[in-house]
């Protein structure tokens, strides 16, 4: 028998109810797989397909993916995956699961979990709060931590192939994208490979290009007993599968940004920073469009060869994929804001709220004194300082690394927001110096509130990163504040009011 009619029946044969006990199954396809699940299990089967990107085109190839799949995700979820399975032919012509005959296809075999509990059907059922994305930020850069470097000068000598391999695959569908648009792409992709390759060369030699998941989308993450998992990382090439540590999270932050869930992606970005702490991001941000433009041209690519375009869902969700690459790639000037004002005018809250729509996707980076202190003393972020490590040599210190730290974002060219107190005349121009020789525009934003207000805050505070109490903010009626340059944003109201006057002074030195 043919492959595509030998699996027809072994798929016929694995949507049985009897080869599964009487257990009811479902069946799930993708362009490269078929998933059957039943009772506490599920198992996977390659396609026999070849595209550009992968070839499952004889058993053996799909035997060894399978292979290669189990031992890849054990890495990330080995609670899930258990075996492989062979479905044989019996020595009386029938399929069996795991029998004595001849294999004549292969399955990967996993513990089944609510497959409602993905992040793709959370997000459908707008279930992406603020504890689940914390959780997910430090989940990835767990997990990322874990990863093993790869071969820098191999994935980046392949970049440029999966460009050309997209602009191939588009222009068989004349119809969806204009020759003119995909040629735009691929010279503006190439582009800005040329101009970041000293910058991933580097991170290359810092050990920052690591054997990723590789298909980190909401899809491939579910929520096991609260925490989420990533499981069926990409296994058929190492290369494609290898990366930046950037480029593995972008994927994640695209897949948000697609769904217009531009809040949630930013808080997994600053999640994901705040999480792994590396300076080297902090120029690596440079590279982020770029690598969120390409996840969405790869999967604009993977889109069109999955299934029959008359699918119209499908061939406009290809479409959205391509303009979104294009929109990642345009020019944009990023800002510095500076949200300062004493302990409980709401200057956190604001950060939050001001940094998803900063330019670029997916906003601004938050750079808040709070959690630096804390970093600097090794403690965790909830834990309480003594008094002395808010001494004003240490503040200083601290100071000068929020404004080192600002600066490199912003050379990058990405958006920060700083978020501290600037109480003082010489803290405010320090940030402002620092910043000076960037192509960032500058704002900012010191926000006023009566004390009564100001306590009232701080008391309600859970707890976080701020040590401030009720003792604190009295104290700092005292401070010698000086004049004060920036916009004064009275944030005795709402945090809605205060939010849209912050929009508004920027907008008015835009």
């Amino acid at each position: 028998m043919a492959d595509n009619d030998l699996q027809e029946s072994v798929f016929k044969f694995l949507g049985d109810r009897a080869t599964h006990g009487g257990a009811e199954v479902r069946r799930a396809d993708t362009h490269g797989a078929v998933v059957f699940l039943a009772g506490g299990r599920a198992l996977k089967v390659k396609r026999a397909v070849r595209f550009p990107f992968l070839d499952y085109s004889t058993l053996d190839k799909r035997k060894a993916a399978c292979r290669a799949e189990l031992d890849v995700n054990r890495t990330f979820a080995p609670q899930l995956y258990r075996r492989i399975v062979p479905i044989t032919r019996e020595s009386n012509g029938t399929l069996a699961l795991d029998g004595a005959g001849e294999a004549v296809e292969w399955a990967v075999e996993m513990a089944r979990f609510d497959e409602n509990m993905t992040l793709d059907h959370l997000a459908d059922r707008s279930k992406l709060d603020d504890k689940l994305l914390k959780l997910l930020a430090v989940a990835v850069a767990a997990m990322h931590e874990r990863a093993q470097a790869a071969d820098a000068a191999a994935w980046l000598s392949a970049i440029e192939t999966f460009v050309k391999g997209n602009t191939t695959a588009y222009k068989k569908h004349g119809d969806l994208f204009s020759a003119r648009s995909v040629a735009e792409l691929e010279q503006k992709l190439l582009t800005e490979l040329a101009r970041l390759r000293p910058l991933l060369t580097a991170r290359g030699r810092q050990g920052l290009i690591r054997r990723g998941h590789g298909d980190l989308h909401l899809g491939n993450i579910a929520i096991l007993d609260g925490e989420p998992i990533a499981f069926d990382a990409l296994e058929f090439d190492p290369v494609i599968a290898s990366g930046d540590v950037l480029y593995d999270l972008a994927f994640l932050l695209m897949d948000l940004v697609e769904r217009g869930l531009e809040d949630a992606a930013n808080a997994v970005l600053n999640g994901y920073f705040a999480a792994t702490r590396r300076i080297e991001d902090c120029d690596g941000i440079a590279a982020l469009p770029f690598f969120m433009s390409l996840r969405a041209a790869i999967r604009a690519m993977v889109t069109v060869a999955r299934v029959d375009l008359a699918t119209r869902g499908v061939a406009q969700s290809a479409k959205r994929y391509f303009e979104l690459a294009l929109e990642l790639l345009a020019p944009v000037k990023p800002i510095v804001v500076c949200t300062g004002g004493l302990s409980g005018t709401g200057k956190s809250l604001l950060a939050r709220a001001l940094a998803p729509g900063l330019v670029p996707h997916p906003g601004a980076l938050i750079i808040r004194s709070d959690i630096e202190r804390k970093a600097h003393f090794g403690v965790a972020e909830n834990d309480r300082l003594p008094p002395e490590a808010y001494r004003p040599e240490v503040s200083r210190k601290i100071y000068g690394i929020v404004s080192d730290k600002a600066a490199r974002v912003a050379r990058a060219g990405h958006s920060v927001i700083v978020d501290a107190v600037f109480a003082k005349p010489e803290e405010r121009s320090a940030i402002e110096v620092a910043v000076a020789d960037t192509s960032a525009g500058f704002r900012g934003l010191f926000l006023v509130a009566d004390l009564q207000t100001r306590l009232k805050r701080v008391g309600a505070r859970e707890p976080g990163a701020s040590d401030a109490d009720a003792d604190v903010a009295r104290k700092q009626e005292e401070f010698a504040i000086g004049s004060i340059g920036w916009d004064i944003v009275d944030a005795s109201s709402s945090p809605e009011a205060t939010l849209a006057k912050a929009r508004a002074a920027i907008e008015r030195h835009a």
